[in-house]
Parts: structure tokens; sequence; C-alpha cells
């Protein structure tokens, strides 16, 4: 089997494992429409064994891995760890010189500072860390407040949790909004969570439980995008009233009638704007804005980017997908 791309997830010493185990899920777990698998996924060391927290972590593949991947990828270690060895520090510097994304899940921040590659740049770690991070590496600008930084090559994240929301838009850049959206729902995430700057996050609905009796009516809402959709006309469907409807709309969803067709009309213009090359005018006629003017603004609100800068960064990568 071909794979896409490579991720290297590197593991030092009393690294923390949840943090490990994040990546190496939603990597491992993406898939692409016609079911292949993008990534190869590997776990790489300077020593064939690890100790981490109550067990040892036997690792197959050296440091040379870096050199292979695409993506290279820290982990967070526990307090006490020690420092990454100059082998660690050199293979990294290697890597980053070769142009590979490289990114850090929570204190994995600490790792890429030592090897240098955060000075000048924004970065974020986990809170509890942040002042630390900034006190010992005064030349990065750390923003303790945001789930993640985007820098381009570089990536850093806070805790495991927006470890996974880094990586979900670490997919989205590679492959597009509906393969980050499959990997969101096979790792029971909603990818609705911003890093914190202007990013192209896709808004997920929040899941439905099976056998809800809202899914057919989800499913009308997705087939009928395109034209005028009212709560009073939802209510009537659902044989509620518009107060009862609500209601149980949002006991089961999370989320407002309105809300839901707002987003499902986004997500519609994301597919779109990357698979097809209809103008502007046209992607907000078939997702059922009332205009290019309010697509454009509803669009910036919710994605946090213009139409045409959506575009310019995710059209054709379907198509890319379905070729390699």
């Amino acid at each position: 089997m071909a794979f896409m791309h490579s991720v290297a997830i590197l593991v030092l010493d009393e690294v923390v494992p949840f943090d490990m185990a994040t990546p190496l899920q939603v990597f491992g777990l993406t898939r692409l429409p016609d079911g292949r698998h993008p990534y190869r996924v590997r776990l790489c060391a300077e020593t064939p064994e690890v100790p981490t927290h109550g067990f040892a972590l036997k690792v197959d593949v050296g440091l040379e891995a870096l050199a292979e991947a695409d993506t290279v990828i820290v982990p967070g270690c526990a307090q006490g760890a020690p420092p990454p060895s100059d082998r660690v520090v050199a293979a990294l510097r290697q890597a980053a010189q070769a142009g590979t994304r490289i990114a850090s899940v929570c204190v994995g921040a600490f790792v890429l500072a030592e090897a240098g590659l955060l000075d000048g740049q924004r970065a974020t770690t986990h809170w509890v860390a942040a002042d630390v991070l900034a006190q010992r590496f005064p030349d990065i600008k750390v923003e303790p407040d945001v789930l993640y930084v985007d820098n381009g090559q570089i990536l850093t994240s806070a805790g495991a949790a927006a470890g996974l929301d880094m990586c979900l838009h670490m997919i989205r850049r590679d492959l597009g909004s509906a393969v980050a959206a499959d990997a969101a729902r096979l790792s029971v995430m909603p990818l609705e969570r911003e890093g914190g700057q202007a990013q192209f996050i896709v808004h997920e609905h929040p899941p439905v439980p099976r056998g809800s009796t809202l899914e057919p009516l989800l499913e009308w809402i997705e087939d009928h995008l395109a034209h005028e959709i009212t709560l009073s006309a939802l209510a009537a469907r659902s044989g509620m009233s518009e107060r009862t409807f609500s209601r149980r709309f949002r006991e089961q969803t999370g989320s407002t009638p309105l809300q839901w067709v707002l987003r499902a009309r986004v997500r519609r213009a994301q597919y779109l704007l990357e698979n097809s090359d209809h103008p502007v005018e046209r992607v907000a006629q078939l997702a059922g804005f009332g205009s290019a003017t309010a697509f454009r603004e509803r669009f910036r609100r919710v994605v946090g980017t213009s139409p045409q800068t959506y575009r310019a960064a995710f059209h054709g990568k379907a198509g890319a997908m379905k070729r390699s």
C-alpha cells in the first residue's frame, strides 16, 4: 500500500502516553473517501526502549525516521524528564532545515525550543508551563491562551486535547475539510475549536445520538440547503410547536435549529469551494445564502477567512487525493 505522507512521532524519555497516543490515533485513523489510509505513522526514538509512566515502550525505528518523515511530532514529557540529547536536537534541526513540518504537543514545545526551532516565532504550550517557557526562552513569543499556533512549518499546541485540534488542523491543510471532518468523527471530536488566530477550521455539527427522531429531518435539511429553511417549516415538518421543537432540537444536538442550518450551509460552501470551479456567487446560491455579500460575511465569521482565501488554500485537494 502506498502512503501519501509519513508521520514520525518522536518519543523521548518519560514521554506522556496520552500526548503520544493522540497523534498516533488521529493520523492512524484518517482515511480517504476510497478507504485508503494516507498517513504512515511510526514511533521513533533515540534508543530501542523508552521509559514512560508505569511501563517501558519498545520502539523499532531510530532517529533516522526524522529525515524520512514529512511531519515530525514531539509529544510532551513528564516533569523532571532529562533534556533532549545532542543527537535529538541535531536530528530535529536537520529535519527543519530540510523543510519538514514539525509540531509539538503540550510541553513538547520545550524540546523544539531547545533545538532553536521556535526562536522569533509565536508558540504555545500547556498554560501551567507557559511562564516557564517564556522565561527560559525570551526570543519566543509565548501565547498561553490559545489552543495551538500554526507558523506554517512549525506548530505548537497546548494540552493533549489541543494537540488533537492541531492534528485535525494539519489533516485539513493536507487533505481538505471532508477528510478532516471524517477523522474528527472517528476520533469522536467536533472540528469547531479554533486555534486562537484566523484559521481555516471546519465547524462540524455536534453528534446526534443513533436512533434520534431528528435524523430524517437533518437529512432533509442537507438535501434542501439551496432553499429557504425556516424554524416554522422545520417545526411543522416535525409535527411540533416551534417552542417544543426548538427545545427538543437543542436537547439532542446542543445547537439551535437555525445554527445547525447555518453550519450545514457553511460546510456545503466549503465543499463547493474545494471541489468545484463555481464562482462565489454560485456557491452562495447552492449553499442557500441569500446573496454573495451575506455569504462572504457569514463565511468569514464562521470559518475565519474569506471564501476566496479558503479556495486558494484548499481547492483541488480532493482530486489530488484520488489521483495519488
